[in-house]
């Protein structure tokens, strides 16, 4: 297990971290809707690229794990769950996209068979990963 530094420099890394931490946060709650933009106008929520700053959190804490100071770690993890839980109401409050139109020439035989078949794996095997906050 690696070691927390005591060093003179660690104090200013800690800054640091938690001001990277509270930017990106500020991300996300600026592509959620929550903030003004530049102009001062609230933006249309973009929730792909929000969830891609919430994912880029997640991956942060997980490298990290057992090498940030008390005070690091429980911001992490309190911000993360800020923005997750926005994320799932800002998700909420989105129209729900168009449903794809059906196929109607589709024959009865192939659609039983697509629908009782399990997931389709990749080309190298192994099956797509999802994640959802809601």
């Amino acid at each position: 297990m690696a070691e927390v530094q005591n060093s003179p420099q660690s104090g200013e890394m800690t800054r640091r971290f938690i001001e990277f931490v509270l930017m990106q946060a500020q991300q996300i709650a600026l592509l959620l809707g929550h903030l003004p933009g530049p102009e001062g106008k609230t933006l249309e929520p973009n929730l792909p690229v929000a969830r891609l700053f919430i994912d880029q959190l997640e991956m942060i804490r997980e490298k990290t794990r057992g090498n940030l100071a008390t005070d690091e770690s429980e911001l992490l993890n309190k911000v993360l769950a800020d923005m997750q839980l926005a994320f799932v109401e800002a998700g909420n409050l989105a129209p729900a996209p168009a449903a794809p139109e059906k196929p109607e020439a589709a024959p009865q035989g192939a659609a039983a068979e697509a629908s009782a078949s399990p997931e389709t794996p990749d080309d190298d095997g192994k099956k797509k990963f999802t994640k959802s906050y809601g």
